[in-house]
């Protein structure tokens, strides 16, 4: 039984943690963008320009890329909450879009931003040569377009945040500002302070709630 309750604290913990650290990342990567306090939208080529020789900006899209593990933790969290209201099965399909827009967000901070970090190796000249391919890359030609199913992560996290809030699981001003940060945190490149806020809103939401299942995993 103590093997079985230390595995179910271990469980609890990393649980926690992930509430914990998913936002705080995503604070961290827009706060990096170059801009921030000058907000316009760009296109595919001020969007490579701006990413030459930028390390910063490129670790900060590197922890996105691990981040997607928390956010398919978050979102497997909040479908068992839900399993035993009236809305589990909304629960269980805003879970189940999350997850895959995680993994989208995932092959897209890949193949369009750490790509950036190794070409920063070679000469301008060379990069130079470079620019069809990769315009034909940040402007999602050929099978590059799946990666706009990014959009699934945000619309499948609000899916769970109005379930969330009728359900009444988690307090209602958590569920309030997990709605609100998901809604505006997929907002287009260049305006990243708008995604900053909203990463501030979910940091607000899930921290104290983090910490109370680690609390209570250790008064457990």
């Amino acid at each position: 039984m103590s093997e079985q309750n230390s595995l179910f604290a271990f469980r609890r913990l990393g649980i926690g943690l992930s509430f914990i650290i998913f936002p705080l990342v995503f604070v961290f990567a827009f706060v990096t963008h170059p801009g921030l306090l000058s907000p316009q939208f760009l296109g595919p080529e001020e969007l490579i320009i701006r990413a030459r020789n930028a390390p910063l900006l490129q670790f900060g899209h590197a922890l996105v890329t691990l981040n997607t593990a928390l956010l398919i933790v978050v979102a497997l969290h909040f479908i068992k909450i839900l399993e035993h209201s009236k809305l589990s099965w909304i629960g269980f399909i805003g879970g189940g879009l999350a997850i895959l827009g995680a993994l989208l967000l995932a092959a897209d901070k890949g193949a369009l931003c750490l790509t950036m970090s190794a070409l920063d190796s070679i000469p301008d000249d060379q990069f130079e040569l470079m620019m069809p391919g990769l315009m034909a890359m940040f402007a999602k030609e050929g099978w590059m377009v799946l990666v706009w199913g990014i959009l699934l992560l945000p619309i499948g996290f609000a899916i769970q945040a109005v379930a969330l809030r009728k359900a009444k699981v988690i307090p209602q001003w958590q569920s309030i500002l997990f709605l609100i940060g998901v809604l505006f945190i997929g907002t287009p490149d260049g305006v990243e302070i708008v995604n900053l806020t909203a990463s501030v809103l979910l940091t607000i939401a899930f921290i104290p709630y983090g910490l109370r299942i680690i609390t209570e995993s250790n008064n457990s």
